[in-house]
């Protein structure tokens, strides 16, 4: 088997949700449970910290790891989805899995797979606790698929707990409401373990108050510990200013991940490192702004706010969902007020894109398309959806030609943002976007 022919038994013989949606999301952890057990329960041989979110995970994954493998520990990241290739899910200081560990694992785990039909994801879930695990990790950041109480990841017994967000996003498995999605996401609260929160809704504060107080489990909310007083970019860094609440003291943290709400993720991060000094993990100040400042570089996250040519200036951004959004175009309009925005959107067929549409703004030039899977939502389809909120443009069969026609029409001084899903921006095909 080559590591090619692997992937592609994961891909096309597993059910798998990036592609067929809701059908192929398992509602219990039995799966998991039993895949782990014939491994040994790789998950028990090594730390981790374990993290959910509707938004802000992956990049608060990310960052945390820079962090903790600029400290010196061999840090473990599970991420979802990939943007390249598959093994950017599974990482050990920033190195993505070896081609030839994803062949030897698929053809070992094969007859277990006939047998108890996992999913794609519980398959790559394992996949990563046995690579951790034979690699001796110290420690390995594990973020969840979507929600948690049965994300397959929740199956770990970690040192601490972290919930990014809770906003409104798969719907159709998690709940209708703020309060059912929050419920799910709280599921990864463990018996005493600490659990930092990021941002806080009204609606959500009882439920997480009412699990960790059922849990014994001591919370830091990041919201409350610090304020947001300033964001700006400094070179190729965005230096984000906080005041402490308690104390009225400010201090700052700079990284090399743009977007203002990358401020809310590096506070979030900020609480971790001061619950796992703690824990008794020796991460000095210089190792937190050291792995901060250079986050791609340790891990190599891509597509968040991320500048992929300038004239016209050209920004790709893995928001999917109607927060995501919100940010993405709340920091178009703060950044760039005067400029003209041509927006490419694409959309999966799942999500509820109403309350997303509402939010764009009808000024700016639009251009529908979509993933090539067929769980996306086709771009004529968008573009009719679209028009009821009077924002015009055309339908492109794919992300490449929607950003050909984009770079054609736009000045110089315009501004081209691509967004709306993981999908869209993995397929782009541009020199400035390569696979690194």
């Amino acid at each position: 088997m080559t590591y090619e022919e692997a992937v592609q038994f994961l891909y096309t013989q597993l059910p798998m949700y990036s592609r067929d949606g809701a059908v192929a999301y398992k509602a219990d952890l039995n799966n998991i449970i039993s895949l782990c057990a014939s491994l040994g329960n790789p998950q028990e041989k090594f730390k981790t910290i374990h993290i959910a979110g509707t938004n802000g995970k992956g990049s608060t994954s990310h960052m945390l790891a820079a962090i903790l493998q600029t400290s010196g520990l061999k840090t473990g990241l599970y991420t979802s989805p990939h943007l390249f290739d598959f093994s950017e899910r599974i990482r050990i200081n920033g190195a993505p899995v070896t081609r030839e560990f994803v062949i030897q694992f698929v053809e070992r785990i094969q007859q277990i797979a006939v047998k108890i039909q996992p999913s794609f994801f519980e398959i790559t879930v394992a996949m990563a606790f046995e690579y951790f695990a034979m690699n001796r990790v110290d420690i390995a950041v594990i973020e969840t698929g979507m929600g948690g109480r049965l994300d397959s990841t929740n199956i770990i017994q970690p040192v601490m707990s972290v919930i990014t967000s809770v906003g409104l996003d798969h719907q159709d498995i998690l709940g209708e409401t703020l309060e059912e999605i929050a419920e799910e996401k709280a599921g990864i609260i463990k018996f005493k373990t600490p659990l930092v929160l990021g941002e806080l809704k009204h609606e959500t504060m009882s439920i997480f108050a009412t699990t960790c107080n059922r849990m014994q489990s001591e919370v830091l909310q990041a919201e409350q510990f610090a304020t947001i007083v300033g964001v700006y970019v400094q070179g190729d860094h965005q230096v984000c200013d906080y005041r402490i609440n308690a104390t009225g003291t400010h201090f700052s943290l700079k990284t090399d991940l743009k977007g203002l709400y990358q401020a809310k993720n590096a506070r979030t991060v900020y609480c971790c490192i001061r619950t796992l000094r703690k824990l008794g993990l020796a991460i000095d100040e210089e190792d937190m702004k050291n792995g901060l400042e250079n986050v791609s570089q340790r891990t190599g996250i891509r597509g968040r706010w991320e500048i992929l040519r300038h004239d016209p200036l050209i920004i790709a951004d893995v928001a999917h969902n109607i927060d995501g959004i919100q940010e993405v175009m709340k920091q178009l309009k703060l950044q760039y007020p005067d400029r003209t925005c041509h927006i490419i959107l694409g959309f999966v067929r799942d999500k509820q894109i109403h309350p997303v549409l509402n939010e764009l703004p009808t000024q700016a030039n639009y251009y529908f398309t979509q993933a090539q899977i067929p769980r996306a939502l086709p771009a004529e389809m968008l573009q009719e959806q679209a028009s009821k909120y009077n924002l015009n443009g055309n339908a492109y069969p794919n992300v490449n030609a929607a950003l050909e026609a984009a770079v054609q029409q736009a000045h110089p001084r315009d501004v081209i943002m691509i967004t709306g899903s993981f999908f869209i921006i993995a397929e782009l095909n541009f020199p400035e976007f390569a696979h690194p």
